[in-house]
């Protein structure tokens, strides 16, 4: 009697067990069918990005919380803002061409001029600014191909942290280095960008690069150069009826992609206010912004 008890109790156990198994299996696959049907959950979309974005050990992670849901709506708007305004000198304030500057893009209120830097918000809004077709191109196709990843990863607050580093590193040190010459585009945001993910790339090579990746490393390495070269003509080989503009924020802003970018970007599945490395970089980057404005208000040359 007792030996059929327990014979009894063992099968109930083992019915009970094999039940679970197949709910969970059911939930599982329910779960994959919903993901499936999901406009917000594209997969493949997903694991692409993570390939580029991410290095092995956290890409899991990513994939199995991945989502849409912000969409990367801090890029995009930003790029909409900035083409507007191009448009906007282009078409209701006509250029004599649209290759390079022209006088009444120097006449904006956003763009930034050593003689007008009370006027804070220009070492900000000279990002909206571009100095021509070339110019706002170049940044558009950068900031979207490789800024809608970065922030389908990190979220909007993360990446648009640190573009506006490298856009306020660009103009502050155009300032120090550059102090008479005029400024605009957003180069400084998208070369912190492009430092930041740059940085990351380089310290996580073999796991960050599928196939193809040195391929496309080296097409950023063009357009990098292409941008630099098109930025020192405007510098040093200004027609004599335009005004040359500072290339400064194009390094600037490199660097502070390569330093609040590296670790912010780096933090994928980390608390980013408790990495020390986050820390260290704002302190520098504070250090540096106190100095640009000391520089600014004593010792600059446009005073």
């Amino acid at each position: 009697m007792a030996a059929a008890h327990d014979l009894e109790i063992e099968e109930d156990v083992t019915l009970n067990m094999d039940r679970e198994m197949k709910e969970e299996l059911e939930e599982e696959k329910m779960r994959e069918g919903r993901a499936d049907k999901d406009p917000f959950k594209p997969r493949k979309v997903h694991r692409i990005v993570s390939k580029w974005m991410l290095p092995e050990p956290v890409r899991r992670t990513y994939l199995e919380r991945a989502n849409c849901l912000p969409p990367p709506v801090f890029i995009i708007c930003v790029s909409i803002a900035e083409l507007a305004v191009f448009i906007y000198y282009a078409v209701w304030k006509p250029q004599k061409q649209w290759i390079t500057l022209d006088t009444g893009i120097l006449k904006s209120p956003f763009i930034y001029r050593p003689e007008k830097r009370e006027e804070a918000w220009r070492f900000i809004s000279y990002m909206l600014v571009h100095a021509g077709v070339q110019h706002i191109l170049g940044n558009l196709i950068m900031q979207l191909s490789l800024g809608i990843p970065l922030e389908m990863v990190h979220k909007g607050l993360r990446v648009g942290l640190v573009y506006l580093a490298g856009v306020i590193a660009g103009s502050l040190a155009s300032s120090i280095f550059d102090p008479l010459k005029s400024l605009v585009g957003a180069s400084g945001g998208v070369y912190a960008l492009m430092g930041g993910y740059f940085m990351n790339v380089l310290v996580n090579f073999q796991e960050m690069i599928p196939a193809f990746g040195v391929v496309r490393l080296l097409i950023i390495i063009v357009i990098i150069v292409s941008d630099m070269g098109f930025a020192l003509y405007r510098r040093f080989f200004v027609p004599a009826n335009g005004s040359p503009v500072s290339f400064a924020a194009h390094i600037a802003g490199g660097f502070a992609g390569m330093s609040i970018g590296y670790t912010v970007f780096s933090c994928f599945d980390q608390a980013l206010l408790k990495d020390p490395r986050f820390w260290t970089a704002i302190a520098a980057y504070l250090a540096f912004v106190l100095f640009a404005v000391f520089f600014n208000i004593f010792l600059s040359p446009a005073n």
